[in-house]
């Protein structure tokens, strides 16, 4: 699987990179065809404590699966945009599947 980091007015170390892609590349587990994955880091203006937000887009076939989360940390919002598109890359196997 392809996955393609982005991370808008910041540069990320390369720890958060491989954190990422371990996340992400562990998605396969759950759905054997996807393609390709985007994730987009950015940094929220408005909100004091809870400000990094990750955003997720994961290619299937027939689909494209997003979530949306922001934490105090990447690696935070990154654990719960996985754990929502795990749930519902699982959901669309089971539509798959009827």
């Amino acid at each position: 699987m392809k996955v393609k980091i982005s991370s808008l007015h910041f540069k990320t170390d390369q720890k958060l990179d491989s954190f990422i892609e371990n996340k992400v590349g562990k998605l396969s587990q759950f759905f054997d065809q996807i393609t390709g994955s985007e994730i987009i880091l950015k940094l929220d203006k408005d909100s004091n404590k809870e400000n990094k937000i990750a955003e997720i887009r994961i290619d299937v076939a027939g689909a494209d699966i997003y979530a949306k989360k922001q934490s105090k940390s990447f690696e935070e919002a990154t654990d719960l945009a996985v754990d929502a598109i795990k749930k519902q890359l699982i959901r669309h196997k089971e539509k798959l599947k009827a």
